[in-house]
C-alpha cells in the first residue's frame, strides 16, 4: 500500500472501489452511479466471488462491493477470504433478498455493512464514505507495516500510559436468560488483581443491566465517547467511566435505549472503536454483550481475544449454541476462540432433574470442549448480590460452589491470555494476522 492515498482535483481521497457481481447490469448500474462523484475511482470488477477475492489481492482496493448470491463461490466465502487476507478492506454486501439470516451471514463472512438492491444514490455514496472512514486506522497501520521509515519513527516514540496487555474478553450468549451480565461482572471483578487494570464494559447499548448490577449512576456512559470515538486519551477516558467500590472501572451504556438505538442504527461499529481505542489503558477489558448478532455484536466479537460462549442445559440455549458454532464454521472462525462454558449447570441431577442435560452431554452434542461449569445455585443468592450491587463473588458465603468456580473461570483465562501476551512479538502479530483479522478473527 501507498504511504499517501490519491487524492481528487479538491483535494478530497480517492476512494477506490472494486465491483464483484455476475450480472453486468447490476455492475454498470454501480459503476454509473459511482462514476458522478470525484472521490471514488472503480479500479476493477468481477463476475463471481474467487474472481473477487483474486482481483482484491491484486488490487488492493479501499472498498468492495459484492453481491452475495453468485456462481462459482458466493460472496460469503468471498468476503471472508478477502477479510482475512486483506483487513484493511471494507465490504459491503448487497442482495435482493432483504432476509436478517443473510444479514448475520454477511456480518460473520466480514461484510460490515448490508445494502438491499437496488440502494439509493445517497445510501450507496454515504455507505461508501462511511466504510472508508472507519476502516482508516486500520489502513494506516498497514501503511506503517509496508514503509518501514514509518515504522522506524514510531519506533522512536516514547512509551506512552496505554501500553498495558489490552486484552479484550467478551461474554456473549444467544439465548436471553444465560446470565451474560452475572458472568461478565464476576469475571472482570476476578480478573482484579494487584497492579493489575480491568475494565468492564456494558456493551448492550439498548438495555444493559450491568449499572443495575451493581449499583452504578453515572452522568457519563459510553454515547459520551461516541463523538470522540477515534481519539481517546487516557485522562478524558477516566472522566467517563464509573468506579464501584471494589475499585473496578465501568463503562455505561446509556440511559435510554432511544440512545441506544440511534447508536445501533447510525454508528454500530463505535462501540468497537471505543475498545480498541482504550484497551492498552487496562489489562483486560470485559465486555457483555447484547443477544442479537447485530452489527455491534459482530464487532465487539471482531476485537475480543476470547469469547466467552454462555450456554445453560435446556434444549432451546443448546440449540441457538449450536446454531453460533456452525456460523464459526462457515464464517472460517477458529472455535479455540471460543470458552464454551455451562452456566447454571446441574452436575448431580435428582431423579425430578434426569429431563436436564448435563455438561458431558452437552459437550457431546455440540462437539466443542466445555471450558467451565458454573452451576445452579439458589436464585435468592444471585438477587442478594443484586440487591447490595456487589459481584457474587464478593459475597460472605464463600464456600459457595459457584464462587469457586467463578474465580477458576478468571484464572483460567487470565493464565491463558498473559500467557499469549508473552510469546506475542511484534512479527508475529503483524504477520500472523493476530491484530488484523475480521471477522472475530483469530487474536
Amino acid at each position: 500500500m501507498k504511504s499517501q492515498p490519491p487524492v481528487d482535483d479538491g483535494g478530497n481521497e480517492i476512494i477506490k472501489i472494486l465491483l464483484v457481481d455476475d450480472i453486468q447490469d447490476a455492475r454498470d448500474g454501480i459503476q454509473r452511479l459511482l462514476s458522478f462523484e470525484q472521490d471514488f475511482r472503480v479500479v476493477g470488477s468481477a463476475v463471481n466471488g474467487r474472481e473477487g477475492v483474486r482481483k482484491a489481492q491484486e488490487l488492493q482496493p479501499d472498498i468492495v462491493i459484492m453481491d452475495i448470491n453468485m456462481p462459482d463461490m458466493d460472496g460469503l466465502e468471498a468476503a471472508s477470504r478477502i477479510t482475512k487476507a486483506l483487513p484493511f478492506v471494507g465490504v459491503i454486501m448487497m442482495s435482493v433478498q432483504d432476509d436478517p439470516d443473510y444479514l448475520q451471514r454477511a456480518m460473520l463472512a466480514g461484510a460490515r455493512f448490508f445494502l438491499s438492491k437496488p440502494p439509493s444514490t445517497d445510501q450507496l455514496y454515504n455507505t461508501i464514505r462511511n466504510v472508508y472512514e472507519q476502516y482508516r486506522p486500520i489502513r494506516e497501520k498497514f501503511q506503517r507495516l509496508s514503509d518501514p521509515s514509518l515504522f522506524r519513527e514510531e519506533e522512536k516514540k516514547p512509551t506512552t500510559p496505554g501500553t498495558r496487555a489490552g486484552k479484550v474478553i467478551a461474554v456473549y450468549s444467544p439465548t436471553g436468560g444465560a446470565g451474560c451480565t452475572t458472568i461478565a461482572t464476576n469475571l472482570a471483578s476476578g480478573l482484579m488483581r494487584e497492579n493489575v487494570k480491568t475494565l468492564l464494559v456494558d456493551g448492550d447499548v439498548e438495555f444493559g443491566d450491568v449499572g443495575a448490577f451493581l449499583d452504578l449512576r453515572s452522568q457519563s456512559t459510553l454515547a459520551d465517547l461516541v463523538e470522540a470515538a477515534n481519539d481517546i486519551d487516557a485522562e478524558f477516558f477516566d472522566n467517563i467511566v464509573a468506579t464501584h467500590n471494589s475499585g473496578m472501572r465501568v463503562l455505561l451504556a446509556p440511559p435510554r435505549p432511544n440512545i441506544g438505538q440511534e447508536i445501533r442504527d447510525q454508528n454500530p461499529e463505535v462501540v468497537a472503536t471505543i475498545i480498541e481505542q482504550v484497551r492498552h489503558f487496562y489489562d483486560f477489558t470485559v465486555v457483555d454483550t447484547p443477544k442479537a448478532i447485530n452489527h455491534i455484536t459482530a464487532s465487539i466479537m471482531d476485537v475480543a481475544d476470547r469469547i466467552v460462549l454462555l450456554v445453560t442445559p435446556t434444549l432451546p440455549a443448546i440449540k441457538n449454541v449450536r446454531v453460533v458454532l456452525d456460523l464459526f464454521d462457515r464464517s472460517g472462525i477458529p472455535r479455540e476462540k471460543a470458552m464454551l462454558i455451562v452456566n447454571k449447570a446441574i452436575e448431580n441431577p435428582t431423579r425430578h432433574q434426569k429431563a436436564h442435560p448435563t455438561p458431558d452431554r452437552i459437550e457431546k452434542y455440540l462437539n466443542q470442549p466445555i471450558r467451565g461449569i458454573v452451576p445452579l445455585v439458589e436464585e435468592y443468592f444471585i438477587l442478594n448480590a443484586i440487591n447490595k450491587g456487589v459481584p457474587v463473588i464478593a459475597m460472605r458465603e464463600q464456600n459457595k460452589p459457584i464462587i469457586k468456580r467463578l474465580m477458576d473461570l478468571a484464572d483460567t483465562i487470565q493464565t491463558e491470555l498473559v500467557g499469549e501476551a508473552e510469546e506475542e512479538t511484534d512479527t508475529e502479530i503483524l504477520r500472523g494476522g493476530k491484530r488484523f483479522s475480521f471477522p472475530f478473527g483469530n487474536r
